[in-house]
C-alpha cells in the first residue's frame, strides 16, 4: 500500500488554509481602513501641524495689534476677522491649536499613568489596598469633573500647568476603574499562576502579563477622554484660570467674545468651530481604536470590501 502523501494536496492543504485566514495587519493600517479613524486621524494630524508650523503660516503675529482694523469681518486680507485689538483671529485660532493638543495630550497622559498604576495594584494584589485606593479614587468621582477641576486651580493657582496638573487628577480615576478592572479579572488566570509557580517577582508579573491585557481599553479611554480634557480646559481659561494673556488660546477667546457676539460674531464662531472640530475628531478616533482592538470588529475591518 501507498503510504506516501499526495503531493499536491499536501501542498494545496497550507495554502487554503492561509487564504482563508485573513492577512494579519499592524494596528495603523486597520486604523486607516476605518472611515472613522482616517477622519479622526487627519483632523488630529492637521491640528498638529498647525500646532507645530503655524507660525510660520499665518500672515500675522497672533498678538500683533492693528488699530486701524479693529473688529472687523472676514476679508481677502483677514479671512477670520479681527478682534477688538485689531488681532487677526486667523493667526490667533491657529497659535491656540497648539495649547488645545498640549493640553489634552498631557493631561490625558499623565492621568493615564497615574490611574494605571493605581488600578493594577489595587486590582492585583486586593485587600486593604484595594480598599484604600478604590475609596480615594471615589472622593474624586463624588465631585462634579469642571468642579473638582475649578477647585484644585484654585487651590494651586491659575496658568496652564497647573490647568493641565488639575485635569489629570480629575481624569485619574476613570483610567484606575478600568485598569482596576482589567486587572481583576486576569489576576487569577492560570498563566499567571504558572508564573508565580515558576518564581517570576511580582513587578515582571505585573510589566509583562497584566499591563498589556490592560491597554487596549486604557488606549481607548484615552482617545476619547482627550476631546473632554480639551473642553474642560476651554472651560477654565473662559473662566480666566488657563493661560496668561496676551497668548491666545480659544477658552479665553471666548470668553473677550462674548463682549462683541452681537456686533462681531466671527470672534465666536471660528474659535468655537476649531472647538468643536477637534473634539468630533478625538472622539471619531477613539470609536474607531475600540473597534480596531475589538476582535468583533477587526476582522470585519480588515476586509476589503468591509463596510465601516
Amino acid at each position: 500500500m501507498n503510504t506516501e502523501p499526495n503531493l499536491p494536496i499536501a501542498k494545496a492543504l497550507p495554502a487554503a488554509a492561509a487564504a482563508r485566514k485573513p492577512r494579519r495587519q499592524g494596528f495603523l493600517a486597520q486604523l486607516l481602513r476605518h472611515k472613522g479613524g482616517r477622519f479622526g486621524l487627519a483632523c488630529v494630524v492637521l491640528f498638529l501641524l498647525l500646532a507645530l508650523f503655524g507660525r510660520f503660516v499665518v500672515p500675522f503675529d497672533p498678538n500683533a495689534s492693528e488699530f486701524t482694523s479693529l473688529l472687523t469681518g472676514p476679508s481677502a486680507r483677514h479671512w477670520f476677522g479681527t478682534d477688538e485689538l485689531g488681532r487677526d483671529t486667523l493667526s490667533r485660532v491657529v497659535a491656540g491649536s497648539g495649547i488645545a493638543l498640549a493640553v489634552a495630550m498631557l493631561s490625558v497622559a499623565i492621568a493615564m499613568v497615574l490611574g494605571v498604576l493605581i488600578g493594577v495594584v489595587a486590582g492585583y494584589f486586593g485587600g486593604l489596598v484595594d480598599t484604600v485606593l478604590n475609596r480615594s479614587q471615589d472622593v474624586l468621582f463624588a465631585f462634579p469633573t469642571l468642579l473638582l477641576a475649578i477647585i484644585i486651580v484654585a487651590v494651586l493657582g491659575p496658568g496652564l500647568v497647573n490647568a493641565v496638573l488639575a485635569i489629570a487628577i480629575v481624569y485619574t480615576p476613570r483610567f484606575a476603574r478600568i485598569a482596576r478592572a482589567s486587572a481583576l479579572g486576569i489576576k487569577t488566570s492560570e498563566y499567571l499562576d504558572a508564573a508565580r509557580l515558576a518564581g517570576v517577582s511580582t513587578p515582571v508579573i505585573l510589566v509583562r502579563h497584566v499591563l498589556p491585557n490592560v491597554l487596549p481599553p486604557v488606549v481607548v479611554l484615552a482617545a476619547l477622554s482627550m476631546s473632554t480634557a480639551q473642553l474642560a480646559y476651554a472651560s477654565l481659561s473662559f473662566l480666566g484660570l488657563g493661560i496668561s494673556p496676551p497668548q491666545a488660546d480659544w477658552g479665553s477667546m471666548l470668553s473677550k467674545a462674548r463682549d462683541f457676539i452681537t456686533v462681531a460674531p466671527w470672534l465666536v464662531v471660528f474659535p468655537t468651530l476649531a472647538l468643536v472640530l477637534l473634539m468630533l475628531a478625538f472622539n471619531v478616533l477613539g470609536d474607531a481604536i475600540r473597534d480596531v482592538l475589538d476582535p468583533r470588529h477587526a476582522g470585519a475591518i480588515a476586509r476589503p470590501d468591509a463596510t465601516v
